[in-house]
């Protein structure tokens, strides 16, 4: 489970809006100095507010600081979908048009549409799985470190 920090900003039936602040763990990685996440992140890019809509059961007060999650299969399948799908599709009308004799433009052209098309798939897919439960962050449990409140945001 992928797990984020953040606070209740707005309440409704079965669900919250939390304000997370997204982080980077350029902290503890070894190649900070060559790495263009850790110049983002010294430059105030990476530091900025995110807004979830989380599933829960129970009820929460604005204010509240809360730990909320999501599976890490989701986000593994998610990011297949969007990084090989519509690849997966560009090559094969590259291949498909190419193994028919088409021209160098032919091929190009089939390319751009198999990947325009992957990204239309994607997107469908997206609007499909948006209500899906097991795809959407939940609050797992009220977050708090030995009682210290959550003070980045």
């Amino acid at each position: 489970m992928i797990e984020e920090r953040g606070r209740v900003l707005s309440v409704e039936p079965g669900a919250v809006w939390v304000q997370t602040m997204r982080s980077s763990t350029c902290g503890s990685c070894a190649a900070k100095a060559g790495c263009g996440q850790g110049l983002l992140q010294r430059l105030g890019a990476g530091g900025r507010m995110g807004f979830v809509r989380a599933l829960t059961e129970r009820q929460w007060q604005v204010g509240d600081e809360v730990l909320i999650g999501v599976p890490e299969d989701a986000l593994v399948r998610g990011a297949l979908w969007v990084y090989l799908v519509p690849l997966a599709l560009l090559f094969a009308a590259a291949l498909a048009v190419q193994g028919i004799g088409g021209s160098e433009p032919q091929v190009i052209l089939a390319a751009l549409l198999g990947l325009s098309s992957g990204f239309v798939l994607v997107r469908w897919h997206g609007q499909r799985a948006r209500h899906n439960p097991q795809l959407t962050p939940q609050v797992l449990r009220a977050a708090s470190l030995d009682g210290v409140p959550l003070t980045n945001l």
